[in-house]
């Protein structure tokens, strides 16, 4: 077989498995929302997030000791260390009010995520 039939052949090829298999759907990435944590509040205290979309929350701490973002809503609780970031999923959510709270401060730390 030449070079040339070879390679119209794998051509070929190539373009019959395009046509059969499905076409790889692209994942959107989550909407990236950061959120802060200093005095003991939530900064913002009311996140408003598009709904129906996942999001990325990065959590910064900027207080000496750790706080804990905690929501019943949203089904998610996470530590996060003095002067320092962590990462937390939610979503997609539905129009709505979700609330959280600091647990370690929890008559200031205090915030809601409005997705809308």
């Amino acid at each position: 077989m030449s070079r040339f039939t070879l390679a119209a052949l794998c051509a070929a090829l190539c373009a019959a498995l395009c046509a059969v298999l499905p076409a790889p759907v692209l994942a959107t990435e989550p909407v990236e929302i950061r959120l802060a944590i200093q005095d003991h509040k939530f900064e913002p205290a009311e996140l408003k997030v598009p709904a129906g979309q996942k999001i990325k929350l990065l959590i910064e701490n900027r207080d000496d000791s750790a706080e804990e973002f905690e929501s019943l809503e949203l089904n998610r609780e996470k530590i996060v260390g003095p002067n320092a970031t962590i990462i937390v999923y939610i979503g997609p959510l539905e129009p709505g009010r979700y609330p959280y709270f600091g647990e370690f401060h929890m008559d200031t730390a205090q915030g809601v995520v409005v997705a809308e």
